[in-house]
């Protein structure tokens, strides 16, 4: 059974709790913290299906105070009329519904999320509160917010467990992380890390950062290209790196001042991302940015910051919640799950196929 139990009687194993609009109303859904400084159940499921859509209003003037993270599902379509109530969840799951606030899922994806939930439950709250607020903001003032997150994150409690499961390999050098190609009046910016999936660690960013210096300060740069060498676009931060500042603070200041994603939002009308491969992570945070994003068939997005205790911190929970909407943000960080060409198209993540 996917989900089971009912408001009150589950506890942190995976398996969330079953609620109806009812209960949601009741306040099934406010964050308390227990003992512990976590809710005792840090996600509630919502089934639409119970026919209580006369405790709609009540239910959204629940949600609209602070609460935990609240997942809808339907086995049916959902009608215009549920518009309101599945704007205030974090994410539903059903066969279609009204806007972008709702996406195609399955029985599995909301097992997936409580699991998700449940081995980092402040990362996850703390994401849903954070596309809370990116979403309303502007592109700068939503970067502040998710590095501040994204900092609070490093020193935490998950992100320790997961970094000390994993040790640090050393990462080598390159002497060309990034390649720069100006033909005319076209500027390719092209990641060169391809033995490493064009991570983007601090040598690539710097780069990448380097070619979108020459096109801002040269008006003759018509259009920056912005592609990857080898099998993937990019496959987000180098895992290596992560972790090795001992100043999260620091880091902090170092994220806002070396933002690719506050770079590429200036220059969006003349950039084109042109994504392939592995887009994971940063890379598809920074390209979500750009004014074009083309994408091959063999293109595979996804965000897997939360199995880490972390947020997406590259910019992710910004340009693609602007891009995409909050709810499906939510359900592509709160799944880690892949999604391909024709998904991203359909959510207009990608904008083009080539």
């Amino acid at each position: 059974m996917l989900v089971s139990g009912n408001a009150r009687g589950t506890d942190r194993g995976g398996v969330a709790p079953t609620v109806g609009l009812a209960d949601i109303a009741r306040g099934a859904a406010d964050l308390a913290v227990d003992e512990t400084s976590l809710p005792p159940n840090p996600m509630i499921a919502v089934d639409l299906n119970l026919d209580q859509w006369e405790y709609a209003d009540a239910a959204v003037a629940a949600l609209e105070r602070r609460t935990v993270i609240v997942v809808g599902f339907a086995r049916t379509d959902l009608p215009p009329a549920a518009a309101p109530v599945l704007e205030a969840l974090t994410c539903t799951l059903a066969p279609n519904g009204p806007g972008r606030t709702w996406t195609p899922g399955t029985t599995d994806d909301l097992a997936q999320i409580a699991a998700t939930v449940s081995a980092a439950p402040r990362a996850a709250l703390t994401l849903t509160g954070l596309l809370e607020l990116t979403s309303r903001s502007c592109v700068a003032d939503g970067l502040v917010a998710e590095s501040l997150a994204y900092s609070m994150l490093l020193a935490g409690p998950e992100f320790a467990a997961w970094r000390a499961d994993r040790p640090r390999r050393e990462v080598p050098g390159a002497a060309d992380p990034v390649l720069f190609d100006r033909t005319g009046d076209v500027l390719t910016v092209t990641l060169n890390r391809p033995d490493r999936h064009n991570a983007f660690g601090r040598a690539v960013r710097d780069g990448v950062l380097t070619g979108l210096a020459i096109a801002e300060h040269d008006d003759s740069v018509r259009e920056i290209v912005l592609r990857g060498n080898g099998r993937s676009f990019c496959s987000g931060g180098d895992l290596d790196e992560f972790g090795t500042a001992t100043d999260v603070s620091a880091a902090h200041l170092v994220r806002l001042q070396q933002s690719a994603a506050l770079a590429t939002h200036r220059l969006a009308p003349r950039v084109r991302a042109v994504l392939h491969g592995a887009c994971i992570g940063a890379g598809i945070e920074v390209p979500s940015f750009a004014g074009r994003v083309q994408a091959a068939g063999d293109t595979r997005i996804r965000l897997p910051e939360l199995s880490m205790g972390l947020v997406p911190g590259a910019g992710g929970t910004v340009g693609i919640t602007h891009r995409i909407g909050r709810w499906r943000t939510a359900f592509l960080a709160l799944t880690g799950r892949d999604i391909g060409v024709d998904t991203a198209l359909a959510w207009g993540l990608v904008d083009e196929q080539v």
